[in-house]
C-alpha cells in the first residue's frame, strides 16, 4: 500500500445505536491533535434512522453501507482492508472519545512497538470505572468459577473471579491479556502480521483470539489509563438472550480453537452446566413467586447450537 499521510484509521462498525453513534463520531476529532485521522463507519445493515444519517455523515467520514450484517470482526478487515493509515484503531459506536484519546494510544503504542496492540481505559456514562476495556483470558479454572457462581459471590476477586483482573482499577498502565474491540490500536504492521480478526467469529470472541494469537507471536498488549472513552456498553445488542447467544458462541469457538482437547472437553461442560445451573435457579425463582424469566431455559435448550461454536466463515 502507498505511503500516506493518514497516521490513524479508525474504524466504526455501526448497528442501529444512533443515539450513541452521533457522539461516536463527533468525539474522534477532538480525540487526536497531534495525528491526522481518517474515519471509516461501516454500517452492518441498520434501520433507516441510521442509513439516513450516515448518508449525510459528518465532513471526513467514508462510509460503507452494507446490505447484510457481516458481524463485528468481519467488517472490520472489510474496513481496514480499505483505510491507509499506518495504524489502525477499533472504536465501539457506543464509545465517546475524551479529548486526545487517539494521540496517547499512538503515543503509548510507539513508546514500545513491542506491545503490538493497546488500549485505554473506559467509563460508563455516569462517570463511574467501566473495566470492560480490557480482560483476563479464560482459562478452565475462571469457567469452574463463573459456572458455580464463585466470580459473582466474589466479585473481582484475584482468585474467583480472574477475568476480571481482580481490584486492578485500570488507572495504571499494565500489560493485559485481552483488550476488548471498544478501544484497541495497533500498526498496520502488526494487524496484517496477525491477520486482522479471524473471520469465523460473528461477534464476542475475535478480540480475545487476536490478543491469544498476539501473544502467541511474541506481543505484549497493553493498557494505558491516559486513552479514555466513555462506553455505553451492549447498545449494539441491546436484547439479553440475543447477546447471551453471541456470547457463548463466541467462547465455545476460542475454547475449540484455542485449547487443547481435555481442556476444550472440560471448558465446554463448564459452560452448559453454568447455564443449566441458572436455567434451574429460574424454574426454582418461578415457583417460588419470582417473576417469569425463559433466558436460561431458552439457552438450555439451544446448548447444542452454541456449544457447536461458530461455523468456518
Amino acid at each position: 500500500m502507498a505511503l500516506t499521510s493518514v497516521d490513524v484509521s479508525v474504524v466504526v462498525v455501526s448497528y442501529n445505536a444512533l443515539e450513541w453513534l452521533r457522539p461516536c463520531l463527533a468525539a474522534i476529532g477532538p480525540g487526536a491533535d497531534r495525528n491526522q485521522v481518517e474515519v471509516i463507519v461501516v454500517d452492518n445493515a441498520s434501520g433507516n434512522e441510521v442509513r439516513e444519517f450516515l448518508a449525510t455523515a459528518p465532513h471526513g467520514v467514508r462510509v460503507i453501507q452494507l446490505d447484510e450484517n457481516l458481524g463485528f470482526g468481519r467488517a472490520c478487515n472489510l474496513a481496514v482492508k480499505n483505510s491507509q493509515g499506518r495504524h489502525v484503531m477499533l472504536l465501539n459506536p457506543d464509545a465517546v472519545l475524551e479529548p486526545q484519546a487517539i494521540d496517547r494510544l499512538v503515543e503509548h503504542y510507539d513508546g514500545d512497538p513491542g506491545r503490538g496492540l493497546v488500549g485505554g481505559r473506559t467509563l460508563r456514562p455516569d462517570g463511574t470505572p467501566d473495566h470492560g476495556s480490557c480482560w483476563g483470558a479464560p482459562s478452565v479454572w475462571s469457567w469452574f468459577c463463573s459456572a458455580v457462581g464463585l466470580s459473582v459471590l466474589f466479585r473481582r476477586s484475584r482468585w474467583f473471579d480472574p477475568e476480571s483482573l481482580g481490584p486492578w482499577t485500570r488507572e495504571t498502565e499494565r500489560e493485559v491479556d485481552i483488550i476488548t474491540g471498544c478501544l484497541l490500536l495497533t500498526s498496520r504492521s502488526v494487524w496484517d502480521r496477525l491477520g486482522g480478526f479471524d473471520p469465523d467469529y460473528f461477534m464476542y470472541g475475535e478480540d480475545a483470539d487476536l490478543c491469544r494469537r498476539a501473544w502467541d507471536t511474541g506481543y505484549r498488549p497493553s493498557i494505558t489509563p491516559s486513552a479514555v472513552a466513555v462506553h455505553a456498553g451492549g447498545a449494539s445488542s441491546p436484547h439479553r438472550l440475543g447477546k447471551r447467544r453471541l456470547l457463548l458462541r463466541g467462547k465455545a469457538t476460542f475454547a475449540r480453537k484455542h485449547w487443547s482437547p481435555s481442556h476444550r472437553r472440560a471448558g465446554l461442560i463448564l459452560l452448559s452446566c453454568g447455564v443449566g445451573l441458572r436455567a434451574v435457579r429460574e424454574t426454582a425463582a418461578e415457583v417460588f413467586g419470582g417473576a417469569p424469566d425463559q433466558m436460561m431455559r431458552t439457552l438450555w435448550k439451544e446448548r447444542a447450537t452454541w456449544l457447536a461454536g461458530w461455523p468456518p466463515a
